[in-house]
């Protein structure tokens, strides 16, 4: 598939947005004031801004509205209708805190259950995708989980959490990775089941269907190579989880300085966007859309 950078930033950021949101709910941590203040708007910032970005991968922005209709048979209309409502709920959670300095704890544990419901139903737009193996799976939620939940523990500041965490999340990106490239193999689709031919006998590619490109081969035909993906699979874990472990467990060791605490803090958190992002790219990259068989692509 073609990893359109619009739909990596948002799969991304409202994944760590929605997993802060969700440990404020839960009350990890619990601000008041002018605190409560900073960690909600850090957590509106990323989740909305990762909404906002996936309109422009939409070819009519103006339209988007109407996918609020479709809840009862699409994820995208799910997805929308649980972000909206996860956002409303923990903004009245949040104003709480902010002005009245009150936790409101039944409030908060239901807008955490929708800001990870969202996660969820992110993951299932793309798992319910029958045409792309690597995606139908029970890996592809559980890796946008496993991140978010991951993320929002390293965000919230929650470093016991964050380190087994973050572990869990890479065995599951790795995961998704052995059973991805499996899946276009095992789900039995070849050149014969793609061009309706395999009952006359053996198919090949003898030409292509046409000498131009079109939006099927610009949209779901992107191929890398092994090499390179293996070296950013490599670079995605390090920067994922590796080094933010590292860094973390170095913070609870004791005897380092608050200021070295605090930037290597803040270099986990840096290096896990970074990590999350490259990954991300690999998961819309590596993403076999069948209808490459028709054109000899895979």
């Amino acid at each position: 598939m073609h990893p359109a950078p619009s739909v990596i930033l948002f799969s991304t950021l409202s994944g760590l947005g929605f997993g802060l949101l969700a440990f404020l709910g839960l009350g990890m941590p619990s601000p008041t004031g002018f605190g409560a203040f900073v960690w909600f708007t850090l957590a509106y910032l990323l989740a909305v801004g990762g909404l906002i970005a996936s309109t422009f991968h939409l070819g009519h922005p103006e339209r988007a509205l109407k996918a609020f209709k479709q809840w009862r048979s699409s994820w995208l209309s799910r997805e929308g209708i649980c972000a909206v409502v996860a956002l409303l709920v923990m903004a009245v959670y949040g104003a709480a805190l902010f002005f009245a300095d009150t936790r409101i704890i039944p409030l908060g544990y239901i807008g955490a259950a929708l800001s990870i419901g969202t996660v969820f139903t992110t993951a299932m737009i793309y798992t319910q995708i029958k045409t792309v193996p690597r995606w139908h799976n029970i890996t592809t939620p559980l890796m946008f989980l496993t991140l978010c939940i991951a993320g929002g523990a390293l965000l919230s500041g929650r470093v016991g959490l964050a380190i087994p965490l973050l572990i869990l999340a890479a065995l599951a990106q790795i995961a998704h990775w052995i059973v991805g490239d499996r899946a276009l193999e095992k789900s039995g689709t070849t050149l014969a089941t793609a061009t309706g031919l395999g009952a006359r006998g053996d198919v090949r590619a003898f030409e292509p269907p046409h000498t131009g490109t079109n939006y099927l081969l610009k949209e779901f035909v992107f191929v890398i190579g092994r090499k390179h993906a293996f070296k950013l699979r490599v670079i995605a874990l390090t920067l994922m989880a590796l080094f933010p472990v590292f860094a973390l467990m170095f913070t609870i060791t004791g005897g380092l300085p608050g200021m070295l605490i605090h930037l290597l803090a803040a270099l986990a958190v840096v290096s896990h966007l970074l990590g999350v992002l490259a990954a991300r790219w690999l998961f819309f990259a590596q993403a076999e859309h069948v209808v490459g068989l028709y054109y000899g692509k895979r």
